[in-house]
């Protein structure tokens, strides 16, 4: 799933002032043209031709929002979780609904001084009716300018959302930054990764794939994060965590005896992948820059697996 193509939510004054542009623009298109009938009758015409581009500007702008925002229901259980976890998800569906409410009232509005502009006798009172609805539709995309902005600082986190297939087996890699993920990830697929940038951290997930027959069979995340209290995680972590626990039906684990970070701390962060109750495989990387000993002993200990076991066992 893709969410960089959320369109911008810009602000109501925007919208207000794009659909009352068209109708002036519509309207000097229409009194260009020979009307027809009375200076009644053409003054009624010009006037509902304002209240008409009004209202399918403001109306089909608002719906292509709604349309274009996705429907966060129906939306896959990791998505939906990640939305949950980096948004405030019960603001956003109010505020969706908001676009709809707005959508309704615009509509109601159009009618009712339509009806009134039709039915007038008076030129002065009919460019007031027009003036009164201009006000009114005003007032209704005002009312939602908190909504709108509550929708755009969403869609702007949303943006950032990498593209997983939720749909496709999924086998995850884990352990503390580099240890050697990433490499592992270039070795397993045998292609560069994605790399799906966060404009919160430096870090981000990596994505490749394992392919069979010309089509991508397994996909291979590189997850970072250290398993700590969901709460205190940052949005990266959130994003590996909610990977790791609904997509990845195996997870390998990277140790280096390196030690970037303690083995001890590595240790730590294993054994909480392990309550994860999934298939977990042990890699030990930069082995070739490690003494032969020291390998053999904690293959002891742990049962890591090489390079070409790992690509039999994932498959």
């Amino acid at each position: 799933m893709n969410f960089q193509g959320l369109e911008k939510i810009e602000n109501y004054k925007f919208y207000i002032d794009l659909a009352f542009r068209k109708a002036t623009e519509k309207s000097s298109q229409i009194r260009g043209t020979k009307l027809k009938g009375t200076r009644l009758d053409k003054s009624r015409k010009l006037e509902i031709v304002k209240l008409d581009t009004v209202k399918e500007v403001l109306y089909g702008r608002l719906q292509k929002l709604i349309k274009g925002f996705p429907d966060l229901e129906s939306l896959p259980e990791f998505y939906k979780e990640l939305v949950k976890a980096t948004v405030d998800y019960p603001a956003l569906k109010k505020s969706l609904g908001s676009l709809k409410w707005a959508q309704n009232k615009v509509n109601e509005m159009h009618r009712n001084y339509a009806s009134k502009i039709k039915k007038c006798r008076d030129l002065a009172r009919i460019n007031g009716y027009r003036t009164e609805y201009y006000g009114r539709v005003s007032s209704i995309l005002k009312q939602i300018k908190d909504e709108l902005n509550c929708i755009e600082q969403a869609r702007r986190t949303m943006r950032e959302y990498p593209s997983i297939k939720t749909g496709m087996k999924t086998v995850a890699i884990a352990g503390f930054p580099n240890v050697g993920k990433t490499t592992l990830l270039f070795r397993l697929t045998g292609s560069k990764p994605d790399i799906q940038p966060y404009a919160f951290t430096t870090k981000g997930i990596n994505v490749g794939y394992i392919m069979k027959d010309g089509k991508k069979e397994f996909q291979v995340l590189d997850t970072p994060g250290t398993l700590n209290r969901f709460d205190k995680m940052n949005t990266i972590e959130k994003v590996a965590f909610l990977a790791i626990k609904l997509l990845a039906e195996k997870i390998i684990y990277v140790f280096d005896l390196t030690e970037p970070y303690p083995l001890e701390e590595q240790v730590r962060l294993y054994k909480n992948i392990l309550q994860t109750k999934k298939q977990v495989l042990v890699y030990l990387s930069k082995t070739d820059i490690l003494e032969k000993d020291v390998v053999e002993e904690f293959s002891e200990e742990y049962k890591n697996v090489t390079l070409e076991e790992l690509k039999k066992l994932i498959s």
